[in-house]
Parts: structure tokens; sequence; C-alpha cells
């Protein structure tokens, strides 16, 4: 090879070779400093598609277990009221059942009336004052919650109707809208006549809310079971996407040590090609 001045092929191929040797030593660094083997597009495009999909994915589910317990809290809170129905009907039918006995006196039926009266009326109240987040829950509007993991084949929406709750309107029964149910006539005395009647009204009442809350229950348990298989899947997908994103330390330490001896060994091999140029100064001596 003929000696010449004008370019160092040695020293160009030797830096070449030491900047490609720092690029990969600063990017082993900065996988080592934020724990992400992806910090831009260029360390692994399709990677980081893919993690950015499983990300977005994971973010639909998280919400979508929380859409599931909200709607499970809403459910709860219509079966807690309820529970405190079906005790209030209980003692209504306690009342009905002492005043059909024809050995009271009028001002014992009287008295008798009057608690029962009041039972219908906290009914009505719990029906109409019963909320969840500001909304009322017995109501014949439907209420959906929806769960999904950001895709249209993904995505599966709850219905649930709780139904209204009234002294006209007590539980449901199958193949009924729900909240249609026995009503309870409010309007004439318990007299041992009326006591009987509403004995019949209040026992069928209780077996409506009975069905009722089961209804509840059985929406519950599916909704529960929505929001665990979308807690799963989000648990599964950021594994996944973690085995892609974050740093293999041991392979990221064993990079670190070859390109710090590349670089002492590149700066080397650098000085050495630009001293090559120096033996021409021999030949002018």
């Amino acid at each position: 090879m003929s000696l010449g001045v004008l370019t160092n092929i040695a020293a160009i191929n030797a830096e070449n070779s030491l900047n490609q040797t720092q690029n990969s030593l600063n990017t082993v660094l900065q996988q080592l400093s934020s724990g992400s083997r992806i910090n831009s597009g260029s360390d692994d495009a399709a990677g980081l598609a893919i993690s950015d999909g499983l990300n977005a994915n994971q973010a639909a589910l998280t919400q979508s277990a929380q859409n599931a317990q909200d709607g499970v809290g809403l459910l709860q809170t219509a079966d807690g009221a309820l529970s405190q129905v079906t005790n209030l009907l209980d003692r209504a039918v306690t009342l009905a059942t002492e005043a059909s006995n024809g050995t009271l006196t009028t001002a014992q039926q009287t008295s008798a009336d009057t608690e029962f009266q009041s039972i219908l009326t906290e009914i009505g109240n719990i029906g109409s004052t019963t909320n969840f987040n500001s909304i009322n829950v017995f109501s014949s509007a439907s209420t959906s919650f929806v769960v999904s993991d950001g895709t249209a084949a993904g995505t599966s929406t709850f219905t649930d109707t709780i139904g209204v709750l009234t002294t006209a309107s007590v539980g449901t029964t199958a193949g009924a809208v729900p909240g249609a149910g026995q009503a309870l006539n409010a309007d004439n005395l318990l007299t041992t006549t009326a006591a009987s009647t509403a004995l019949t009204d209040v026992t069928t009442a209780i077996s409506n809310v009975s069905f009722q809350r089961g209804t509840i229950g059985a929406d519950v348990n599916q909704l529960n079971a929505a929001s665990n298989v979308a807690s799963s899947e989000q648990v599964n997908l950021a594994s996944a996407s973690n085995s892609i994103l974050a740093t293999n330390f041991g392979q990221a330490t064993s990079d670190l040590a070859k390109f710090q001896v590349l670089s002492q060994t590149g700066i080397s091999a650098l000085a050495q090609a630009n001293s090559v140029q120096q033996e021409i100064l021999k030949l002018l001596q």
C-alpha cells in the first residue's frame, strides 16, 4: 500500500467504528439508567408499537374493572335497601295478622293501622331517596356497565334495570318488568276483613322482593366475574408489555463491559492510525 497524507483510510475506519461503539455504549447506559429497553422509536420500532397498543389495552381494562365495581356498588345499594324493605314487610305481616283477629278493640285496630301506614310510607321513602352517586337507584330506566379492552371485539355491555319501588309496586316476579311487583293498598283501616287482604298482599310482596334480590345478586356475581376477568387480563398484558419494554440487566451489563472495552481499543486504534502518517516525515529527513 502506498503512503500518503491526503486520506487516512485506517483512521477513518477506526473513527467510524469508534462512533458506532459510542452510540451503542450510550444506548446501553440509557437502558440501564431508565430500566427500559426501548427509549425511542429507533431502539425497536415494532416493539414500541406493540407495547403502546398493550398499554392502551391495559388502560381500558383498568377502567373497565372499575366500571364493573361501580355497577356492583349500585346493585348492592339496591340490595341493602330491599333488605330493609323485607324487615319492614315482616313487621307489616305481624300487624296485619294481629289486626285480622276479631278480639281487637277499635282503638287497638287504629293503633295497628297507624304503624302499618308508617311502614308503607317508609317503603315509599326508601324507593324515592335511595341514591348511588346522586343517581336514584330504584328506577325503571336501565343502567349500562361497559367492560372493554379498548377494541370493538373485546367490549361487553351489561345492562341492569332495578325497577321502581313504591307502595304500588314492591318487588318483582319472573317475566315481569323489574319493579312491577305487588301493590300495597294504603287506603281503608286494618279492620278484620281488610287485614286479611293486607296480609295476603304483604306476604306476596315479601316473595316478590326476595325474587328481586335474587336477580340483583345474580347480576352482582356477573359483574364481579367481569371485573375479575378484566383485572386478570390487565395483569397478563402488563406482563407482556414488561417483557418487551424492560431492560434485561444481565444482557445490558454484559454489553456495557463489551462496549467499554471496544471504546478503549477503538480510541487506541484511532491513535495508532493517526500516528502511521507520522512515519512519512522520516522519508523527508
